[in-house]
């Protein structure tokens, strides 16, 4: 008979598993455990993979990703500190650094940034999820990590094309150096310059 900790650490037994999602970025091949109840456990998402296509940086040493889900954006950046308020999405994040098997990437269990909010970065970025609500959005996923990027510090998000009304008010209100960076198939990318 099969001890309950027998269930936690055989992927084969993982009653959370979905599938395994593979995907190509600059020549190089990614594999990801999904769990049912992730976030875009098909394929990676459409908005995932413009954003990440879109990324122009100049060598960031400190990255992170806000609401990184079971870590593809982190996973592919590398050296990378990832956060999600899902403890699944955490799980999957640690099982993915391993199978991909990244270095310096380390993944935090938090609502938004509090569990990284003693540090700056270089780079941070984030698949804005839709559903959260205005204020949600504006000061979890814009505001927040806007002031604890270094100086000359970017900011990358991606949201789904109906949150095109509340972004660029936000980046006006706040006299943010925002950038629409790439609009494609009901996703747009921003970057915002600190």
């Amino acid at each position: 008979m099969k001890r309950r900790e027998d269930f936690c650490y055989n992927p084969g037994m993982d009653v959370y598993f979905k599938k395994d999602i593979t995907y190509f970025f600059q020549g190089e091949k990614f594999t990801f455990d999904a769990g049912n109840t992730l976030f875009s456990t098909s394929e990676i998402d459409h908005g995932t993979d413009v954003l990440l296509r879109s990324i122009v940086t100049n060598n960031p040493k400190t990255i992170l990703d806000v609401g990184c889900g079971y870590g593809p954006i982190g996973i592919i950046l590398a050296q990378v500190v990832m956060v999600d308020c899902n403890l699944l999405a955490v799980r999957y994040t640690k099982q993915n650094i391993e199978k991909n098997a990244v270095r310096n990437a380390t993944v935090f269990g938090s609502v938004g940034m509090e569990a990284v909010l003693d540090k700056t970065f270089d780079l941070i970025v984030s698949n804005i999820p839709a559903k959260i609500g205005d204020d949600a959005i504006t000061q979890d996923f814009i505001l927040t990590p806007y002031e604890h990027l270094n100086l000359g510090g970017e900011l990358w998000i991606v949201v789904v094309n109906a949150l095109n009304r509340l972004i660029p008010r936000v980046g006006r209100k706040h006299e943010l150096h925002m950038k629409e960076i790439k609009k494609q198939r009901g996703h747009t990318v921003y970057r915002i310059k600190r």
